[in-house]
């Protein structure tokens, strides 16, 4: 780290489904690159084939979260189970759909799985407020742009 921000070349860990720690990506803050990623299961997005022209594809690189699943997940975690939706014994899961353009930016969210207002609300505050720092899907040698579901889980804890 240098003045608080990530220098050189950084590895990021996760689990496997038997509990083994792996390298899940490695990447280089000072050239902004991504140097290795460990495959992850079939996944499909909608993906922008041409110009204005989408499909459910699966990409050959997928669209990567700098960091692997664990740090987006933290920042998921940020959710607060608003008041108003506890008191009215409100739950499920709400998906906020993030467009991501070439260059792994954020180009959009929208709403595509709802519970309530304030539900809806505080899981579009969340998704907003998670830093910009995607690796886009790629096609061959080329980035594609993507759409990347972020699911948030409303329940009420059993007593």
């Amino acid at each position: 780290m240098e003045k608080g921000q990530k220098k050189g070349v950084w590895e990021y860990f996760g689990y496997t489904a038997t509990g083994q720690q792996v390298v899940v990506q490695r990447y280089d803050h000072d050239k902004n690159k991504l140097i290795f990623f460990r495959e992850v299961p079939y996944a499909t997005y909608f993906t922008e084939v041409k110009p204005g022209e989408w499909r459910y594809m699966q990409p050959d690189q997928p669209p990567m979260f700098v960091g692997g699943a664990g740090v987006l997940g933290y920042h998921m975690a940020q959710l607060v189970y608003p008041q108003e939706a506890q008191e009215r014994a409100l739950q499920g899961k709400v998906t906020v759909t993030i467009q991501l353009d070439t260059l792994g930016h954020v180009a959009g969210y929208r709403l595509t799985q709802r519970v309530g207002r304030s539900c809806d609300e505080e899981a579009m505050r969340v998704a907003r407020a998670i830093p910009q720092t995607w690796v886009p899907a790629r096609m061959g040698s080329h980035a594609v742009a993507v759409e990347y579901e972020l699911p948030f889980n409303f329940s009420m804890k059993k007593r």
